[in-house]
């Protein structure tokens, strides 16, 4: 493809077939096609795109590998053809310069004047190095279309055939060979730099395939080998030794370390994995040796997934192509058109008579208009855009979500796993009386090492954090709704509600305004009691995250509205809207009724993006105008939403919106200069 016009082509001939879906981006030189495999085939489609005048073949696996080869290849051959370009040129340039009254003083060989000298060095120009023009411009004229490869075959013929007529029949009236010579040169030179700015462009792709494995170290049959990454299947032992990449998904079995998952999430510091922890392909290990199992492998792994993610949001069209679309499909004609019109005018009104300044300034029209120029003023700002975002931990599904994602005015945050951590964890600790802090943690500890509630968890965590070890517990009781009572090294434990002490007669005011407090703040707090005396308190809750106040407070910056949703009730939800600053709370809200909430706000005129994490959040993600999964989340929640914050923090929010609208304002800068320039001409 050479144009917008081609694309345009190629993408209208194959939507006519029967079946077919198809989309052609200019920039990546490829197209995506959907079509019933009952009804058609890969062949029937590669023909069809043969019989408009191109070529095309299957993507394979490593397409972006072999693309990259290509392109290379014909980014060396495009520099070797316009370096001869240039030399044949160079002198017609030189004979032409000398023409005019303030270069008078230009020295020039008289053979540069000659006119079968410039017929010499401007032919092989002309049908050589320029054949691609005339081949291209066949093509297209036989399948009943026009592209940029016309203009210039029709322009730059013009040139060439009017100064041999010149030079045969009249050699003392100007000659007009250095004007094609020179406008194939400068398209070549602008079809390399052109190259060069997609190959740029897909760098982002690059960049993750480069990140991957290339071999594995497994243990089959108890022997360690060395293998490539392509045969290590689902359920092999890996090893993996300090400062290596981690080769595939998989758990670790054996072993800790520190995991730079960087790549993944753009976060710098190392994340601490331990016997049971998931690891990510392509992540580096810091510090000890750990033995995983792989659980995916291939296409499978995050990563892949991540660069296919990628590679369809570059392939993919924005909205405002289509502006740019509509005006290449009928691009050429219309420039054919002016072209003879300015003839017309300047033969019969500007300069009547002057047969070669008409047609001088027709063959102006014809080369210099250049429908590539609106062609790629959109993917190549989708494919930077898109590429850039994944690099920190942003992806984008579609072209379409990076550039809606700009015209968010409402951010609707679910608060469990995305303001907050989603795991509870034991805050407070305050013991009184005779007893030891120690020694009271460890009997609770022990007692809720024997509860099932998620609370129980946070603390027996909260308490093995600082060192505490735990005995055993001789007797185990869970009153469900109250606490849980115990007999730890002889010792009565009573852990719960104030109707459990109140039950077991354990006097416990002088906790009470404690306790009010911490609730005030949406933290859960239980009384202590040892053999039959009130001991203290722990206070257990969900932790904001730490990037949390900082993220809402670059959201607010950007001119967004914020707003909380949860199911929690509303004294809980406020306390953790205060910490991080949110001024508007939807409390009490049902899973199913989150997604009523977007519509809400949809309905008064907000564009609205809902955040969320867990399998509850997957319907308001679909509903609203753009859904942003947090990628430590459900599967679920990141296949119903448009964006994945791979990094799991707020941070990305701002980051994700800020790239939309650099994005498209680069997008809308590319049109402007495109369009500006071609009517300027």
């Amino acid at each position: 493809m050479t144009c917008a016009a081609c694309a345009m082509r190629i993408e209208k001939g194959l939507n006519k077939m029967q079946g077919v879906k198809a989309s052609v981006n200019l920039a990546m030189e490829t197209a995506r096609v959907e079509f019933q495999a009952e009804e058609i085939t890969a062949d029937d489609i590669i023909k069809k795109v043969e019989k408009l005048g191109y070529g095309a073949s299957l993507q394979s696996q490593s397409g972006g590998n072999q693309d990259q080869g290509r392109r290379k290849h014909e980014i060396r051959l495009q520099q070797g053809i316009l370096s001869i370009s240039i030399l044949l040129t160079l002198p017609l340039l030189w004979a032409m310069v000398t023409h005019f009254s303030f270069t008078s003083w230009i020295w020039s060989p008289e053979i540069l004047m000659n006119p079968w000298f410039q017929f010499a060095l401007s032919t092989p120009v002309q049908f050589w190095i320029g054949a691609r023009f005339y081949i291209g411009a066949f093509k297209a004229l036989r399948n009943g279309s026009a592209n940029m490869y016309v203009l210039v075959a029709l322009g730059t013929s013009a040139a060439y055939f009017y100064s041999l007529y010149v030079t045969i029949y009249e050699p003392s009236s100007e000659l007009y060979y250095e004007t094609s010579a020179v406008l194939i040169t400068l398209i070549l030179l602008g079809k390399l730099f052109e190259n060069l700015a997609k190959g740029r462009s897909s760098e982002a792709i690059k960049s993750l395939m480069g990140l991957q494995a290339k071999t594995a170290l497994v243990i089959r049959v108890g022997v360690e080998m060395s293998i490539a990454i392509e045969n290590v299947v689902v359920g092999d032992l890996v090893l993996v030794k300090p400062g290596e990449k981690i080769p595939v998904d998989g758990t670790v079995m054996e072993g800790s370390s520190a995991v730079d998952e960087s790549m993944l999430t753009g976060e710098s510091l190392p994340v601490r994995k331990r016997a049971g922890d998931s690891v990510i392909g392509a992540t580096m290990n810091k510090e000890g040796v750990l033995q995983i199992k792989a659980t995916k492998v291939g296409k499978e792994t995050a990563l892949a997934q991540i660069i296919k993610v990628v590679e369809e949001a570059q392939g993919s069209k924005a909205p405002i192509q289509r502006l740019a679309d509509v005006i290449s499909g009928i691009f050429v004609p219309i420039v054919v058109g002016i072209a003879i019109i300015t003839f017309l005018v300047w033969y019969f009104l500007g300069e009547p008579g002057n047969f070669a300044g008409a047609l001088e300034k027709a063959i102006a029209v014809l080369v210099i208009a250049c429908p590539c120029a609106l062609g790629l003023a959109t993917p190549t700002s989708i494919m930077a855009g898109s590429g850039r975002a994944a690099e920190l931990g942003i992806l984008f599904k579609g072209g379409e979500h990076l550039e809606n994602t700009h015209t968010i005015t409402t951010i609707l945050l679910d608060k469990t796993g995305t303001v907050t951590k989603g795991k509870p964890e034991l805050t407070d600790i305050h013991i009184v009386g005779e007893y030891e802090e120690a020694k009271v943690l460890s009997f609770i500890g022990a007692a809720e090492k024997n509860s099932e509630h998620p609370l129980a968890e946070a603390i027996v965590s909260g308490i093995q954090k600082r060192g505490q070890l735990l005995p055993s517990t001789e007797e185990f009781q869970a009153i469900p709704g109250y606490g849980i009572q115990a007999r730890v090294e002889g010792h009565e434990v009573l852990i719960g509600t104030r109707k459990l002490m109140e039950q077991h007669g354990v006097r416990i005011e002088s906790a009470l305004e404690e306790m009010s407090r911490l609730e005030s703040q949406g933290k859960t707090a239980m009384l202590l009691a040892i053999n039959g005396r009130y001991a203290g308190f722990l206070a257990v809750a969900d932790t904001v995250k730490e990037t949390s106040r900082e993220a809402i407070t670059r959201m607010k910056e950007l001119g967004l509205e914020v707003m909380m949703v949860t199911g929690d009730n509303e004294r809980t939800a406020k306390a953790i809207a205060n910490q991080v600053r949110i001024d508007h709370v939807l409390a009490g809200v049902l899973p199913e009724g989150k997604a009523k909430e977007v519509k809400k706000l949809q309905a008064v005129g907000k564009k609205v993006a809902m955040v969320g994490d867990g399998i509850n959040d997957a319907p308001a993600l679909a509903t609203a105008d753009i859904g942003m999964a947090m990628g430590t989340g459900t599967d679920v929640a990141m296949e119903s939403a448009d964006v994945t914050l791979m990094r799991g923090d707020l941070d990305s929010i701002p980051e994700a919106i800020s790239m939309s609208r650099k994005t498209m304002v680069n997008i809308r800068q590319n049109l402007f200069w495109a369009l500006a320039y071609n009517v300027n001409c």
